[in-house]
């Protein structure tokens, strides 16, 4: 898709702005991950270009490592107008249909999660975003693919996960998949969970590797299963109130290096993989899933689909749109 698409694909629905002038505005952003994070430092990118492509007419100010709250926390600062930014977990607030990425199994590989989320098909969801009050300007990949973590046993098929507690993000669909896969689901923040394993309240997570290592999660845990079932998107949040309040030459500026920050954040996800994964086997054991015990948990998960069009999330229809934009590239 050509970067001009993406820029100018914007929904016009105006609420009152927030900035201070037509040459003074103030970026607030925030996110959970430490400021080492590839997250942070690519809105560290964020920050220097759009600071300096605007001529100082845009500040930004960002919060790193969960410093003005937790995930759930942020987005509500962003409904609010509070803070003008996120990237997080919490990417359903802004449309439902943002879930339809994280369903098991429903890409393959990077190459059709990049593949879809620069598609016709995600511009699609940004609008949806936009008629529900945010802004989306570039949609990214969140951090990977997500292996799981425990304390108890290797998961080298899916009945290793029964009886598991599990931490899960606070999702619907993340705690159906955990159900399905028959762990008992424990809903909490991801920062909790380095505590939660020295005590021993739950046995295990998933996230990315890079999400693991970035939260130390490695240091409290034992095994490690490359179980790579789902990954997700990664929507730079913004209140449409405060990017209304943008005249239009600011409005194409903050686009625009958002799609160069999100871009680079996948490029440097998608690189730093192999070698963090290399770099957790000093302090856990690591295993892969042969392809019996995939097909295991691909058939597992196949109600949650089901389960989460008749939650109202997203259609059917969203569905094959999502799989022919991931393969569209092929």
């Amino acid at each position: 898709m050509k970067l001009s698409t993406k820029l100018f694909a914007v929904a016009g629905v105006v609420l009152a702005g927030t900035a201070a002038s037509a040459q003074d505005f103030t970026f607030k952003y925030g996110n959970s991950q430490p400021d080492t994070s590839i997250r942070s430092q690519t809105m560290m990118f964020f920050e220097t270009e759009l600071e300096t492509r605007s001529g100082g007419r845009i500040e930004v100010e960002n919060f790193f490592g969960g410093t003005i709250g937790n995930e759930r926390e942020m987005m509500d600062q962003v409904t609010s107008g509070l803070i003008q930014g996120t990237r997080g977990g919490f990417f359903a607030d802004a449309s439902g249909a943002f879930n339809i990425y994280q369903l098991p199994f429903l890409v393959a590989n990077w190459d059709e999660m990049q593949c879809l989320v620069g598609s016709d098909f995600t511009d699609s969801i940004e609008v949806r975003a936009a008629e529900n009050g945010y802004h989306i300007p570039a949609t990214g990949i969140s951090q990977g693919f997500r292996a799981y973590t425990n304390n108890v046993r290797p998961i080298t098929r899916v009945e290793d996960l029964a009886g598991l507690k599990i931490r899960e993000p606070q999702s619907d669909l993340m705690i159906a998949t955990g159900t399905a896969l028959g762990s008992v689901p424990i809903a909490m923040p991801f920062g909790e969970t380095y505590q939660a394993f020295q005590q021993g309240v739950i046995d295990g997570q998933h996230n990315p590797p890079q999400n693991i290592w970035d939260y130390n999660v490695h240091e409290v845990q034992k095994y490690l299963s490359l179980t790579n079932h789902m990954t997700g998107p990664d929507p730079l949040i913004v209140n449409k109130a405060w990017y209304d309040g943008l005249p239009a030459d600011l409005q194409e500026i903050f686009d625009e290096v958002a799609v160069e920050a999100l871009a680079m954040s996948d490029s440097l996800y998608r690189e730093a993989e192999t070698s963090v994964i290399d770099d957790m086997k000093a302090f856990v054991e690591i295993n892969t899933l042969d392809a019996e015990a995939l097909v295991g948990f691909q058939e597992a998960v196949a109600p949650v689909y089901a389960q989460m069009i008749d939650a109202g999330h997203f259609s059917q229809a969203d569905v094959d749109a999502a799989r022919a934009a991931a393969q569209s590239c092929n």
